[in-house]
């Protein structure tokens, strides 16, 4: 039986990503050598390195002035590595769902924070609109995706200060303004690669002005200095990354990727608006993520939930049950999942309400 990945992540890949990838982990280059016993320096990696990083400035139309890291750590480390280096006096915060509260927790202890708003008290089923940034931020945080709610952000905010992304779940899916950022990081286990890797873009000429002191790792500066090569940095995750960049540009490019985001989610989120059994999590209808689709049982429907995921489990469908924290259902459709996948699921749903 097909198996169709809903998995948030780690997620999907594109299959030839994975298999290009290993392949090299097997025989890298023809090399003997596995992809991963080979040493970070050595001449034939290094222009993986720089083809990454060369096309996340192609795809992304990424200004002179920035540099593209490939770190450790996960988005989870950013939450601190954002306000050691760009955090002086003051940074604002968007609190759309639990990662951004938890980037907004971390940045408390290097200065004052201010949340501008929040969606929490209606269990973040929107994006907060109308809200003031103060002038004197250092900069303003967002996260652009939230996994576990189905809100995204659809384009990126106008404001009158320098901006940071959290795009670790819909890095690649749209175009971005990168030249509105002093930061946009992610872990790249949604859109890009499998786990182990983080991306970081940071405008050069924003670091070095904060006056604390910052631990050599934790300093953006000693990673543009050394090409993400201070350490040794996880070879196989940016390897695969490569693959899936070079699958991304020759697919159409991110546009092509918007495209086909929004033709996966107007499917399925026609499916669950017409069909009785279900409903959308998401309270304003222009703030469904396009990346992760999240609905529930109808509330007369409640006792399927259990029957209805075991149904579709027993179709093929993968990963489609909720955060724990929000139960329900949830199908992360990334940049890799085919329209079939999602005319599965719909299927399925479909097959469901004609047995009830």
């Amino acid at each position: 039986m097909k198996k169709h990945n809903f998995n948030a992540g780690p997620s999907i890949l594109p299959r030839e990503v994975i298999e290009k990838t290993a392949q090299a982990i097997l025989d890298y280059n023809g090399s003997g050598l596995s992809l991963m016993e080979i040493s970070h320096r050595a001449k034939d990696f290094q222009p993986v390195v720089d083809e990454a990083v060369a096309l996340f400035k192609k795809l992304l139309n990424i200004p002179e002035g920035y540099s593209v890291l490939f770190l450790g750590g996960g988005a989870s480390m950013e939450f601190c590595m954002v306000p050691y280096n760009f955090l002086e006096k003051k940074a604002a915060y968007l609190n759309t769902g639990t990662w951004a509260k938890k980037a907004l927790k971390e940045a408390k202890a290097f200065g004052e924070v201010v949340e501008v708003a929040s969606s929490e008290k209606d269990g973040f089923t929107y994006i907060p609109k109308n809200y003031e940034v103060p002038a004197d931020v250092d900069y303003f945080h967002i996260t652009t995706n939230n996994t576990i709610y189905g809100t995204e952000l659809h384009a990126d905010p106008d404001v009158n200060v320098p901006l940071v992304g959290d795009m670790s779940s819909d890095i690649f899916s749209r175009p971005v303004d990168v030249s509105k950022y002093i930061c946009i990081y992610g872990g790249a286990q949604k859109n890009l690669a499998p786990a182990g890797v983080t991306f970081v873009i940071v405008k050069d000429d924003a670091l070095g002005k904060v006056s604390r002191y910052i631990p050599t790792m934790l300093n953006y500066k000693t990673h543009v200095e050394k090409g993400s090569m201070f350490n040794t940095p996880p070879v196989v995750p940016i390897y695969a990354a490569l693959q899936t960049l070079r699958w991304i540009k020759a697919q159409g490019g991110v546009e092509e990727m918007q495209r086909r985001a929004k033709v996966r989610a107007e499917m399925l989120y026609a499916e669950i608006d017409r069909n009785k059994l279900f409903r959308g999590t998401v309270t304003n209808k222009g703030d469904r993520s396009l990346m992760n689709i999240c609905f529930v049982m109808a509330d007369e429907y409640k006792d399927l939930e259990a029957e209805f995921l075991k149904f579709a489990t027993e179709k093929g469908m993968v990963g489609i049950k909720g955060h724990r924290s929000v139960g329900g259902f949830r199908a992360s459709c990334y940049n890799a999942m085919p329209v079939e996948s999602v005319q599965a699921l719909i299927d399925c749903m479909q097959e469901f309400e004609k047995m009830h």
